[in-house]
């Protein structure tokens, strides 16, 4: 390896370490909670911490560190970024921890691949794709199964809901029973929400954060049918009964359409796929020959056209697997 590319590795292990220092850089949240932590003792008692605990982890979404504050400067659209990783249901990932994952890979990603003889312009687009993609697709990985377990497990949380109604609870109190009573994310939310109503908010705009929080269909509808309930009265436990058998029909037909496309989604996955792996293979076996591809001004051009069809291929196949109920 050149010396050109040892330089370029140890400037971007500077450049990482010095966004982290940078972003680390200021007074301690946790040693300020701390000492506001003691002061409350102090005046109050420990009944006090317990209140503390628990304002902040109704509002913890809203606490940001300095690591958030610098990466949020650097990354694009930090505050979907910060709702996104609110999602995951996930309390130690913030944005500046997202920043600095990023980073990390990205540098360590590119600095190996130099190290091996690759191209500093392979090295460093690979550094890229993997140090904004691997965190992304891990992001909406967790998203999406903390979704789907809130799914599953939903239309039990709204029976339970009718249950509570049809034995004379108020709706408030039903919605704290369900936050107690199921586990999993349905009763995160739902305690969250209680929590919030516990503090002054009303409910509609308690349970709408929680839809804004989850995007999911299936709670929006269970959001406006309180509100529409609350607006032109009638038999609530009855509403949210029919509610909760649309959802099972609408979660069974999910399972229905999924069953059908496996087979096409299986051939786009393969399709899409096998291109980079062929590249992989001949890259190992004859490097000299691949490395032509970012050299060679035509061969730059090719490839450049050939992703870029790929990538309509792939999206048209996407949206001919991809149904909406």
């Amino acid at each position: 390896m050149d010396v050109f590319s040892l330089l370029m590795v140890f400037t971007g292990g500077l450049v990482a370490l010095g966004m982290i220092l940078f972003a680390l850089a200021g007074p301690s949240p946790q040693r300020a909670q701390s000492r506001r932590i003691a002061a409350m003792r102090e005046r109050h008692g420990d009944g006090a911490i317990v209140a503390d605990a628990q304002m902040r982890r109704i509002a913890a979404g809203r606490v940001q560190t300095k690591t958030d504050l610098a990466f949020g400067r650097l990354l694009p659209n930090p505050a979907q970024l910060a709702k996104r990783l609110a999602m995951t249901g996930k309390e130690g990932w913030t944005v500046g921890r997202y920043g600095m994952v990023s980073a990390g890979l990205i540098v360590v990603v590119a600095g190996l691949l130099m190290l091996k003889g690759a191209p500093i312009l392979l090295a460093l687009l690979v550094g890229l794709a993997v140090g904004a993609g691997l965190p992304h697709w891990l992001v909406g990985y967790f998203i999406k199964r903390r979704v789907a377990k809130f799914t599953a497990k939903f239309p039990d949380a709204i029976e339970l809901l009718v249950r509570g109604l049809r034995s004379g609870l108020p709706v408030t109190e039903t919605i704290s029973v369900v936050g107690n009573e199921v586990d999993g994310p349905v009763g995160e939310e739902f305690s969250l929400v209680s929590d919030r109503m516990k503090i002054g908010k009303s409910m509609d705009s308690a349970l709408q954060d929680t839809a804004d929080r989850l995007g999911t269909p299936e709670f929006q509808f269970f959001v406006i049918t309180i509100a529409i309930q609350r607006e032109t009265g009638g038999n609530l436990a009855e509403t949210l009964a029919n509610l909760a058998t649309v959802l099972r029909q609408r979660s069974q037909m999910k399972l229905k359409i999924k069953a059908m496309s496996s087979e096409s989604k299986a051939s786009a996955y393969i399709v899409g796929s096998l291109p980079f792996i062929v590249f992989a293979m001949i890259w190992v076996i004859n490097a000299g020959y691949m490395q032509n591809f970012f050299v060679d001004p035509r061969l730059i051009i090719t490839g450049i056209g050939g992703l870029l069809w790929m990538g309509i291929g792939v999206f048209i196949m996407a949206k001919m697997v991809s149904f909406e109920i």
